[in-house]
């Protein structure tokens, strides 16, 4: 049927090409022959052209969204692999020196332990309060900011409350940050005092 439906479409177009060849237009003969002889030789023709191309156009924006998802997968996939080695940092941190500590004196240890392990660190980061496209500095700062990406806030006290929560949330949120961790040492162990914010 495809075929006897692609032979009539060539008779068709091989008419009308030469009554304009009669008129002396020869070169109108070989711009409309040459497409329908490809679209024959290709096997597309003017009915499924038009799903060649939805088919195509289909594939294209599925691809795109791979490239996306791959995209989102490698981002999360570097933060997870930071604050791996930031929890590991920690863990060595409260092993060597216990619980009971001053905030001071994990901060001083943490930052050497990232910096040993290749770690951009900075420590005491300000922390702009914007205000209506004002900025006001209020002293707030940051304990560790990691590969200028991870907010670290430490604490030293019997257990956490959710004021601390709200507080590294807020340091996330003026600094534009999507990765928090709020590390409490004094605990026994520490991965009990471990938590996990994504902005």
């Amino acid at each position: 049927m495809l075929l006897c439906v692609t032979l009539c479409n060539v008779f068709t177009y091989k008419k009308r090409n030469y009554f304009t060849e009669f008129h002396g237009e020869k070169k109108e003969r070989h711009r409309e022959i040459i497409p329908l002889w490809n679209s024959v030789l290709l096997g597309v023709t003017p009915c499924n052209k038009r799903l060649f191309h939805r088919e195509t156009q289909r594939k294209d924006g599925a691809t795109q969204r791979k490239e996306l998802t791959k995209t989102k997968l490698g981002v999360s996939m570097e933060f997870n692999e930071i604050t791996r080695e930031i929890i590991g940092a920690a863990i060595e941190v409260h092993k060597q020196l216990g619980p009971g500590m001053l905030e001071s004196a994990y901060e001083e240890c943490l930052s050497y332990e990232l910096t040993s392990r290749g770690f951009s660190v900075e420590r005491q980061k300000p922390v702009p309060v914007v205000y209506k496209e004002v900025k006001l500095e209020c002293g707030y700062r940051i304990d560790i900011l990691v590969n200028g990406t991870v907010v670290v806030e430490l604490k030293s006290v019997d257990a956490l409350a959710p004021i601390h929560e709200a507080q590294i949330l807020t340091y996330m949120r003026f600094a534009k940050k999507k990765i928090g961790l709020l590390i409490n040492f004094n605990v026994t162990v520490l991965k009990n005092g471990i938590k996990r914010y994504v902005f």
